[in-house]
């Protein structure tokens, strides 16, 4: 999926007056990618640990 949305924003822009500007661009957006991927995963739900502490005080 990425390389598809790599390419897809090289063709909004178009044209690139060097390779620099061009990698730039890549190198930016995959790090965006990568700090959106880091923050928006989230291993251990909040609510799941909810439900188990509920659980686990009616079981008391």
């Amino acid at each position: 999926r990425r390389p598809w949305l790599v390419r897809r924003r090289t063709r909004v822009v178009g044209i690139f007056p060097s390779m620099d500007s061009y990698i730039r661009l890549v190198t930016s957006y995959l790090i965006e990618y990568s700090e959106d991927w880091c923050s928006g995963r989230s291993y251990i739900n909040p609510k799941i640990i909810t439900s188990i502490e509920q659980e686990r005080s009616k079981a008391a």
